[in-house]
């Protein structure tokens, strides 16, 4: 597909990169992939941008209120509150999933009995739907928590997590958690396999301790694949949705309504041209976020 030309002159080499040369027979394979992207992607997406600017419901007739609706967006506090609860909920889910996802690693990865049998065990809630799980751990927070919480004298365990405005997130998170362990915990282990045993060996003959292998030896190692692990954990858990609507469809009242929950809710009730605009704000915000993470990553291996 391209040439390179090395010329040496008086014990010096110089490379000299010839023009590259992309055969056509590439441009063809790539079509229909980028044909499906664009009528998908990419034209639903500059026809919601367009009619963001206008005060369309959806369908029938519509006028350009120009930028009413991106005003709107800045000082309505729902939608302040939706963006606050998902950056929050967001940070703290990737806190959880990260060191449990670690710790288990950790575990998974050293000489037990069975590890391998445990680690096909751990990943079974990455196969599950998210509304299945979520209507499941609605039932145990909803019955069978508060009964064991009665049974053990527990006053704050005795009602619903999922009924309390100030703690109906901490419900969100552990469910969020459980369902992102495993694809976390496949990418810690890959990690952690990838240390040379040499290195470990060499510590123990240093004197170096279990706590202190894993502090100054495994951790820093293994740094590209946290970084990797935090990527995908923030973006995916900004579009969290299916686990919040089979949890408390946003409730009680509006504590734990997601910013994609907002989004969605604004379609099906007639708001539709408000509700782009707040798609289309969302939709930079990950842009941004995203060239904020690719800027802390250039330049370097993140898997070495």
């Amino acid at each position: 597909m391209s040439t390179t030309t090395t010329i040496v002159t008086g014990g010096k080499a110089s490379a000299r990169r010839s023009t590259r040369r992309v055969e056509p027979i590439y441009y063809l394979f790539l079509l229909p992939t980028l044909a499906l992207f664009t009528l998908a992607i990419t034209v639903p997406g500059l026809i919601g941008i367009f009619f963001s600017f206008t005060d369309s419901i959806g369908l029938g007739e519509w006028n350009f209120t120009g930028l009413t609706n991106y005003i709107a967006i800045f000082s309505d506090p729902a939608i302040l509150q939706a963006y606050l609860f998902t950056f929050g909920f967001s940070i703290a889910t990737v806190l959880v999933v990260n060191v449990a996802a670690f710790l288990l690693a950790v575990g998974l990865t050293a000489q037990i009995r069975f590890k391998k049998a445990l680690r096909t065990v751990f990943v079974i809630p990455m196969v599950i739907s998210g509304i299945i799980i979520a209507y499941v751990f609605n039932f145990l927070f909803s019955n069978s928590v508060p009964e064991a919480g009665a049974a053990l004298g527990i006053p704050w365990l005795e009602t619903s997590l999922l009924a309390n405005p100030d703690l109906a997130w901490v419900a969100i998170v552990i469910v969020t958690a459980w369902q992102a362990i495993p694809g976390t915990l496949l990418i810690y282990i890959a990690g952690l396999l990838s240390v040379p045993g040499d290195v470990y060996e060499a510590a123990g003959l240093d004197g170096a301790s279990k706590t202190q292998q894993l502090l100054r030896i495994t951790l820093p190692l293994v740094a590209g694949y946290v970084v990797i692990n935090v990527i995908l954990g923030f973006k995916g858990f900004l579009n969290a949705y299916d686990i919040i609507v089979g949890l408390t469809g946003g409730g009680p009242g509006t504590a734990t309504r997601s910013v994609a929950m907002s989004i969605i809710l604004g379609f099906n009730g007639g708001d539709y041209a408000y509700q782009m605009a707040n798609a289309a704000l969302f939709f930079v915000v990950a842009v941004v976020i995203s060239l904020l993470q690719l800027s802390l990553t250039r330049g370097r291996n993140t898997l070495s």
